[in-house]
């Protein structure tokens, strides 16, 4: 299963919808290209869907269905898979920053899974040779010629063979592409906590997507809250009862001794270092775990609307 190939495959389908999507390609100088979802265009939400789609290699249904905060109607992100681990910790998970000279974006996307380098690949495996690569970048700057050869090298690809699809989290699409992370914190904190990610089956998860914030940092913490306090995840699992007890009360944010006020408040307190924040903390509000082996069903957390609305209309 070649995860560049299929999410090249996805950005292909992107560009021929370029005009309806109000995204645009760019060519970088001296190689490689970006697609523009947000920064100096407007995307939208289904540009969003599609950015979703791209960072999860194609191995996963992406789309908005309805829901409220605070009894307000409000979007809700969905995301549907089979192939949980390969679409949300080999591709998906912002694992690499991108930071050469002035240039910093968070990177997401299979090209995470060229350059093998971070250590969840030792756990998962799901690394690849491709002769293209494909990366997600959370920004709003295009791509420096440097930092597309950095990524050329570490993937081992000429720097004409990397895409990189760009949308800032103060945007529509960026917006939704970060939101439809819910599944995936799931499994980043059953990794965190050494469950048996072999374990793991299928996966489905709902998010609210908040309105677009009036900038990045705003829209930083609108979007975690999205996660922490609304995403609900339901987990296909190979496991006993027993195991899931344990392990269960342990995953959703609520477990986290920072859990209980927006994110933005918890990023002041912690003087905009996001390292300070306990790391436990990213994780859906509910988690359920169904066994397949049980056919029994386990519920961990709750959501927080009180915190949502607080932090989506502040």
């Amino acid at each position: 299963m070649n995860l560049n190939a299929k999410a090249l495959w996805a950005v292909e389908s992107l560009l021929s919808h370029a005009e309806e999507r109000r995204v645009v390609a760019h060519p970088i100088e001296l190689g490689g290209r970006f697609v523009d979802c947000g920064v100096e265009v407007r995307g939208g939400l289904l540009a969003g869907l599609e950015l979703a789609r791209i960072c999860l290699s194609d191995l996963a249904q992406v789309a908005i269905v309805p829901g409220s905060v605070g009894g307000r109607a409000c979007p809700v992100v969905e995301v549907v898979t089979d192939q949980p681990v390969a679409a949300c910790l080999a591709s998906q998970y912002a694992g690499w920053a991108i930071q050469v000279g002035k240039f910093f974006a968070m990177g997401s996307g299979p090209m995470r899974a060229a350059a093998g380098k971070e250590a969840i690949f030792d756990k998962i495996g799901r690394r690849e040779s491709p002769q293209a690569v494909v990366g997600v970048l959370e920004g709003r700057k295009q791509p420096t010629p440097e930092a597309v050869a950095m990524i050329a090298a570490a993937c081992r690809v000429p720097r004409s063979s990397v895409t990189l699809v760009v949308a800032p989290t103060a945007s529509l699409a960026g917006g939704v592409q970060i939101v439809a992370r819910s599944v995936e914190t799931a499994l980043h904190k059953l990794s965190e906590l050494d469950f048996d990610l072999e374990r793991i089956v299928s996966a489905c998860g709902w998010a609210p997507l908040p309105p677009v914030a009036h900038h990045d940092l705003a829209a930083i913490g609108r979007t975690n809250d999205a996660i922490l306090y609304g995403a609900r995840v339901v987990i296909d699992v190979a496991c006993n009862d027993a195991t899931i007890e344990a392990i269960g009360p342990r995953v959703p944010s609520s477990s986290s001794p920072d859990y209980g006020a927006p994110f933005a408040e918890i990023f002041e307190r912690y003087g905009r270092d996001f390292y300070k924040v306990d790391p436990h903390l990213f994780s859906p509000a509910e988690v359920v775990f169904r066994s397949l082996e049980s056919g029994r069903s386990h519920a961990f957390g709750a959501v927080d609307e009180a915190v949502l609305a607080r932090s989506f209309n502040s």
